[in-house]
């Protein structure tokens, strides 16, 4: 699988922001199917940055009613990713 086509986005949220800050972790959503290999061959690809740690976590997708119709959002997958100390997180991440 495509490197673009595993990671789907970052999370930028203020967790992810102190993680990142505090540990060098950074968040991004992926495909459900990824496994840990996968996720941080990838991150090495896409932003040139070495991994020492993925930890992966499936979110289970919300029940939500409108009205008195019940659906259910779709579950993803979250990866925590661990840089090696020194290295800087991508750039998408300095100007938020």
């Amino acid at each position: 699988m495509k490197a673009n086509k595993i990671i789907r986005r970052p999370i930028v949220t203020e967790k992810s922001m102190a993680m990142k800050e505090a540990q060098g972790i950074i968040a991004f959503e992926v495909d459900q199917s990824a496994n840990r290999i996968e996720v941080k061959k990838a991150v090495e690809e896409l932003f040139k940055v070495k991994v020492d740690d993925v930890r992966l976590m499936t979110v289970q997708g919300k029940v939500k009613r409108l009205g008195r119709n019940v659906g259910k959002r779709k579950n993803w997958k979250k990866a925590y990713v661990r840089l090696v100390a020194g290295e800087k997180a991508p750039e998408f991440f300095e100007g938020v």
